[in-house]
């Protein structure tokens, strides 16, 4: 039997100008090829109709733990891990999902590297080799990636949910697996884990349960060829799909409230229903219809009476104490759909944005792409392989009617969180221990609420003003490749970089307010929070309309002040800014709004405990480096004494003085943008009642980073906030220099070269714990290292000693690297600093960076891309020799190197507070010194200077 080439007429965006071809391999295996001349990067995703409802009974999680196991060796590729080093070495990435009914598999990697990344990836499917070494060292990352989220609330409550399903039912079981489902309870059966396992893969996995997707440069004749002989030989056994009959919940399972105790603070509300699978009408799309509605958050939705009364943030948390009430009024809510016979003008709204947004779609990366269709390709014919189900074109009012009926009190499952519960619930869900309670919700109780919910204006949504209407593309003058500076007065200055590269209709705009006063004190930062925060409640009601089709905004806190970003398409963009600038303009407080946002922030404080030990760490990291960044706690008391009046005083000092740097790109005329910023200046600085001022030159601000000592190593312990965690983490950040393009190259390149080693010895050899990784990191210009590990297993200062010993033993790596090897690395760094961007939100997060670091180094650049930034770095790359990259290593990182600066962040978590004790206890030793006080350590430090206001502090 040959190769079958599909003849099928794929459904594609008009932009896309990419080539496809179906194929199915002799042995059953589907694949999509993709063809495109333009990437510089190759991808492919293999999607395994296999997934954790597979699993044996009594081996909860083998499907998951078949995943790690791939990822090791296999007979053509015996050495443990190869595959994922050649990837990392190549400037790809790997990794893999396991879900309810597949398995999906996934890498990139430089284009020039395809080949042998794909022969590599293939043995995963063929041969794999799975020793019992790895089998135990994997099960013990399995475990720790399960203790990683057993006091994660969505984690917990996703598994209650299942806990409260039919036992007969695979949705019931447990799907990731740990010590005891992989080791413990097998040996008590006499079994043997790794032979189950070969025999669960040798019996699953099957050529014919399998969807492939590579995606390249070359052509689609090449293409086909190269997959021919690289995944033919994948077994067929002819396994018939897995078939999970029947719906997950009996009568037993629904028209229930179920009560249940999270860890963090805040009352949750879930409202659900079993419903017919609707795959099937994928191009009617009922279920989008309906969930269009009852989601909507415009004026007359159930979401903005709830808000209007107090009762609600956003549509998963309620206000405790009206739970009855908003259950009622839901039910309101389905009974007005059920009055309202659809109307088609509805359909063709959505109809009309899914096909916008479809036809105008950015590009994404390679991964992404290969694992969308790839999981597409196993539910939809192959002409939608490329749309799945997002394209609606059937307007069916039965089929809308049939979704409808059965969102009924009968077949409903109401899961509420709240600590309320604590002490009354009298059942625990055995994975992760969440405490819980099950009432039988009868239906004169739902009756009851529905009657005595408010009376309030529930009605269906007006006609959505910001749905495009003009397309077209905008002719530029001017090709320009990098940002310039089209206007400056004392109040803005204007950043503006039309579109030359993607050809799309859509517009990127950020507007930074730079306000001395927004930081200086927690009550500041704090009342500047609540300022955001407000800003965005007012606007969600008018502004929702405009994210459903197609534009998304933002407003958040920035050390500087705040920022507004708009992006999306361009023809009914302004309409949304100027109604950004008018709330602002306006600004007022009100205190029904004041009080339910400043009762969630008081939540989220309050929640800050519960983060994980490695979030801890890192923030204890940036506490002792960045100068100015206020600890929460204080923040927490400030927060808890500031009220209304404080914020209506507030906030016009806010805008008092202040600077505003614009950056607009994308299908925008040079006029346009010049007319956007003359607008907002007008109505912020030269209105006859205007609130701002320009900014004085003594009040631009700065944030500057902590100056460690060469030849010390600073140690900051303390215990995990969460006492029940027991998790603990290291930092350990090196600091090497601040902004230099030779020595910035030089630290990405060993981070790019150490990063997979590190992650092979820590995680996988000496299974440290599951968050394992080493990175870059960058504070206001001030480059450094850091590893970060999280773990059940061994304390923080082991993981310290650790990390000191990889560097050691990797110092040899460095030394002995044959000149082949470094210009390989040297090259492949090179590719991934010479990636194309996908879209304009790539290419202007690129440029804002470079705007608000202050480095700017196109504004003294010509236009010429050779003179660009990313240039620069790769000329310091090509004519770095291996010499020099030994005497940096030598210099900054290696342990006991004469200009190494090192700071070790150390979080003890619950199994280690016995070491803890003792530690700090000890003495110090000699050249360490141990941060007891943050704020003393930090004044007592120089500072580096800030890069931010001009290029001169920028070296080359």
């Amino acid at each position: 039997m040959g190769v079958e080439v599909s003849d099928v007429e794929f459904v594609k965006a008009r932009t896309d100008k990419r080539e496809y071809r179906g194929i199915v391999l002799p042995n059953a295996l589907e694949v999509l090829l993709i063809s495109d001349p333009e990437t510089d990067k190759a991808a492919a995703s293999m999607d395994v109709r296999v997934g954790s409802f597979c699993d044996p009974e009594g081996l909860e999680g083998l499907a998951h733990f078949l995943e790690h196991m791939l990822f090791y060796a296999s007979e053509k590729y015996p050495e443990e891990e190869s595959y994922g080093k050649y990837i990392t070495e190549h400037g790809g990435s790997t990794n893999a999902t396991t879900s309810s009914e597949s398995t999906n598999f996934y890498f990139d990697v430089n284009v020039d590297c395809s080949e042998e990344a794909l022969d590599r990836f293939a043995q995963f499917f063929n041969k794999p080799l799975m020793s019992a070494d790895a089998t135990l060292r994997e099960i013990k990352a399995v475990d720790s990636e399960n203790k990683k989220n057993l006091l994660s609330d969505s984690c917990r409550m996703i598994q209650l949910e299942k806990h409260l399903s039919s036992k007969d039912h695979p949705y019931h079981k447990f799907s990731t697996g740990n010590w005891e489902t992989l080791e413990i309870k097998p040996k008590e059966k006499g079994l043997d884990i790794r032979l189950e396992l070969i025999k669960f893969y040798e019996e699953s996995y099957s050529a014919n349960l399998m969807h492939l997707v590579v995606y390249g440069k070359e052509s689609l004749d090449n293409l086909q060829s190269l997959v021919e002989s690289k995944f033919s030989d994948i077994r067929n056994i002819g396994r018939e799909h897995f078939q999970f009959l029947g719906q997950p919940y009996s009568s037993e399972h629904l028209q229930i409230l179920v009560k249940a105790v999270p860890i963090t603070e805040g009352d949750v509300l879930r409202i659900k229903w079993q419903i017919t699978p609707t795959l099937r009408y994928y191009k009617e799309g009922p279920c989008n219809y309906l969930s269009h509605l009852i989601g909507h958050e415009g004026e007359g939705s159930l979401f903005y009476v709830l808000k209007k009364l107090g009762w609600a943030l956003s549509l998963v948390a309620g206000e405790a104490e009206h739970i009855e009430d908003i259950i009622g009024l839901l039910f309101k809510y389905i009974r007005l759909l059920q009055n309202s016979r659809f109307p088609e003008w509805i359909f063709n709204e959505i109809s009309a944005i899914s096909k916008t947004q479809f036809h105008y779609q950015d590009k994404v990366p390679p991964i992404s792409y290969v694992v969308s269709i790839a999981s597409c390709m196993q539910f939809f014919p192959p002409e939608d392989w490329l749309v799945g189900g997002s394209l609606l074109s059937k307007f069916v009012p039965s089929r809308i009617q049939m979704i409808l009926d059965e969102l009924t009190p009968s077949k409903v499952r109401i899961f509420w969180e709240s600590k309320k519960f604590d002490g009354s619930a009298n059942l625990v869900e055995p994975w992760y221990g969440t405490p819980y309670s099950v009432e039988k919700v009868t239906p004169s109780m739902f009756q009851q609420w529905i009657e005595k919910a408010p009376n309030e204006n529930l009605h269906l949504p007006k006609p959505n003003v910001f749905i495009p209407t003009d397309l077209t593309i905008k002719l530029v003058q001017e090709k320009v490749k990098v940002p310039i500076m089209l206007r400056k007065s004392s109040f803005s200055r204007l950043w503006y970089k039309p579109d030359t590269m993607f050809l799309t209709p859509k517009a990127y705009i950020i507007i930074d307010f730079n306000c001395p006063l927004a930081n200086h004190t927690p009550d500041q930062e704090i009342l500047t929070s609540l300022y955001v925060r407000l800003l965005l409640d007012y606007l969600n009601a008018f502004a929702y309309d405009a994210d459903i089709a197609g534009l998304s905004y933002s407003i958040q806190q920035t050390v500087t002040g705040f920022q507004v970003r708009v992006a999306g398409f361009n023809d009914k963009l302004k309409i949304l800014l100027d109604d950004i600038i008018s709330q602002i303009e306006k600004f007022e407080v009100k205190l029904d709004r004041f009080s339910v946002l400043k009762e969630s922030m008081t939540k989220e404080y309050q929640n800050y405990k519960f983060i994980q030990p490695c979030s801890q760490a890192s923030y204890n990291c940036s506490m002792i480096l960045e100068d100015q960044m206020w600890p929460w706690v204080e923040n927490f008391e400030a927060l808890s004494h500031l009220e209304a009046d404080h914020l209506s005083e507030f906030a016009p000092k806010l805008l008092l003085r202040t600077f505003l740097e614009f950056y607009v790109a994308g299908n925008i005329e040079q006029s346009e943008a010049e007319s956007i910023v003359k607008h907002i200046e007008d109505t912020l600085f030269n209105a006859p009642n205007s609130l701002c001022k320009p900014l004085f030159p003594s009040q631009y601000m700065s944030r500057r980073a902590v100056m460690l000592e060469k030849g010390l190593k600073y140690y900051h312990q303390t215990e995990g906030s969460n006492q029940k965690d027991e998790n603990s983490a290291l930092i350990q950040y090196i600091q090497t220099h601040q902004e230099n393009v030779k020595l910035n190259v030089r630290l990405h390149l060993f981070s790019f070269v150490a990063s997979q080693p590190a992650f092979h010895q820590l995680r996988t050899v000496e299974q440290l714990g599951y968050i394992v990784y080493l990175s870059t990191r960058n504070d206001y210009g001030v480059r450094g290292l850091e590893f970060v590990i999280q773990s059940t297993l061994k304390d923080p200062r082991h993981l310290d000693t650790r990390v000191d010993a990889f560097l050691t033993m990797f110092e040899k790596k460095i030394y002995e690297m044959p000149d082949a090897e470094f210009k390989r690395n040297v090259n492949a760094l090179i590719d991934v600093k010479l990636e194309k961007f996908k879209n304009i939100w790539e290419e202007s997060s690129f440029f804002w960076a470079e705007i608000w670091s202050g480095t700017l180094m196109f504004d003294r650049m010509e236009a010429d891309v050779n003179a660009f930034i990313l240039q620069l770095q790769v000329e310091a790359l090509k004519k770095l020799t291996k010499e020099e990259f030994i005497d940096y290593f030598n210099q900054y990182i290696k342990v006991d190197a004469p200009k190494r600066k090192t700071l070790s962040v150390q979080v003890y978590g619950r199994n280690h507070y016995e070491e803890y004790k003792k530690i700090i206890q000890e003495e110090q030793s000699p050249k360490t010194y141990r941060i007891k006080d943050i704020f003393s350590f930090r004044r007592s430090r120089p500072l580096f200077s800030w890069s931010k206001g001009g290029s001169s502090h920028m070296e080359l």
